[in-house]
């Protein structure tokens, strides 16, 4: 197995790390299996290269996550969907899939809203988005602009 980056997340799945490998692979449009064994799985989501790794039970935890950045409401939708099935879901846009791996679904001009220099515009969207699971494009903006 060669690695085409420098820092690869290695994911420990309890035995079923094709499987996982082929759950994301099925959800991430530009992402495919690259290599499996009985022990690993490498496979990659977007331009991220992952290796799932075969081995003892390990509980994954809300402290690591993988963020993903939607444009659209309809991205937004697809991927929550998605990764939340057979999963739990958790305020402002945090979900874990059936294999308990942490995700954020986020949309892209988040970051404006709440990184605005007018600080109460920006407190308006975070109580927004702190009110929601699934975050809400229109719904966010409508609150940053006080409507």
């Amino acid at each position: 197995m060669t690695l085409s980056q420098k820092i690869t997340p290695c994911l420990l799945f309890d035995g079923k790390a094709e499987k996982a490998a082929k759950f994301y692979t099925s959800i991430f449009k530009k992402s495919k299996i690259i290599t499996t064994s009985p022990l690993t799985t490498t496979f990659r989501l977007e331009d991220q290269e992952f290796i799932a790794l075969n081995g003892p039970r390990s509980d994954f935890t809300w402290a690591i996550s993988f963020f993903v950045t939607c444009r659209t409401q309809k991205e937004i939708d697809y991927f929550w969907k998605e990764l939340s099935a057979g999963g739990e879901t958790q305020q402002c846009g945090w979900l874990k899939d059936k294999f308990g791996v942490s995700w954020q679904i986020v949309p892209a001009v988040l970051s404006d809203l709440l990184d605005d220099d007018d600080a109460e515009k920006a407190e308006r969207a975070m109580q927004a988005m702190l009110q929601m699971k699934k975050l809400d494009i229109a719904k966010l903006k409508k609150a940053h602009a006080g409507r």
